[in-house]
């Protein structure tokens, strides 16, 4: 009887112990899951937030196309900033955010803003090129920006990064030869011509601008630049063939402050070189 009543509880203490050991395991497994499978890793944004995020990066694409206004330049420029998050970066704000502030860079006749943006749209188009290395739109907004950046300080910015901007442009060529209507054979063009005194080749450069007509017919400022650069190694008819082909294109309507710009300095050429 004894005997019964300790083997009675032994198997009543053994059935705890494997309650015990039961709920051990789901807790733990509930502390892995956190008790629902079908829960994020991280939470993620309402989806009318995601919808205002991508609402607001059409409406700063909008403003762009009206860049020959500044105002909506640089008001496209602010949309693109309050997206900006440092701890959650979005590949295609930094590289437009990148892109809109060269464009401002270019146009805006205060120098002191030019260079303020040239450096916000290299930064910004350095972490696009880290985010997605594989893809041109960092790689070349980061050239671009630190080009004008050169152009303005010669001495303080230029000699050092003549050869990031080759690298990075080159960098598009071998991803995307024909980005931005091959203009990062226009970039390595217009290196080669700036740095003449210091090794670079007007020769080199006219190489350069025919590998991107090749690839790309329609650039007026390829068709402007190949035809200063025929100049400089005393081609003149065949920069004249450049400017009247470039007088006769049909302007592409996302790029017309463009084709306005080269077109006006085209027209210059032509008054002062023949």
């Amino acid at each position: 009887m004894y005997q019964d009543i300790n083997m009675v509880r032994s198997v009543h203490d053994m059935e705890i112990r494997k309650v015990y050991i039961l709920i051990t395991i789901v807790i733990t497994l509930c502390l892995l899951t956190n008790c629902s499978a079908p829960a994020e890793s991280e939470p993620t944004a309402p989806a009318g937030d995601a919808q205002a995020f991508n609402q607001t990066k059409l409406e700063a694409g909008k403003l762009f196309t009206q860049r020959d206004d500044l105002s909506k330049l640089r008001e496209a420029i602010a949309l693109l900033a309050k997206l900006r998050n440092p701890d959650n970066r979005d590949y295609e704000v930094e590289w437009a955010f990148a892109k809109y502030n060269y464009f401002l860079g270019k146009y805006t006749s205060d120098e002191e803003e030019a260079e303020s943006v040239f450096v916000k749209g290299k930064d910004a188009a350095k972490i696009a090129s880290r985010m997605e290395p594989e893809k041109p739109d960092g790689h070349f907004w980061y050239g671009a920006n630190l080009g004008e950046l050169a152009r303005k300080s010669p001495i303080t910015v230029g000699l050092g990064s003549i050869g990031e901007i080759r690298e990075a442009m080159n960098k598009v060529i071998e991803l995307q030869p024909d980005y931005q209507g091959a203009s990062a054979y226009d970039a390595l063009a217009q290196l080669e011509l700036a740095t003449r005194i210091r090794g670079g080749s007007a020769e080199k450069a006219v190489e350069y601008l025919e590998k991107a007509i090749m690839v790309e017919k329609e650039n007026t400022n390829v068709r402007l630049h190949l035809a200063e650069a025929y100049l400089a190694v005393n081609k003149d008819a065949e920069a004249k063939k450049q400017i009247d082909y470039l007088l006769q294109m049909k302007p592409n309507p996302e790029y017309m402050p463009e084709y306005n710009d080269a077109v006006e300095k085209a027209k210059r050429m032509l008054a002062t070189r023949f």
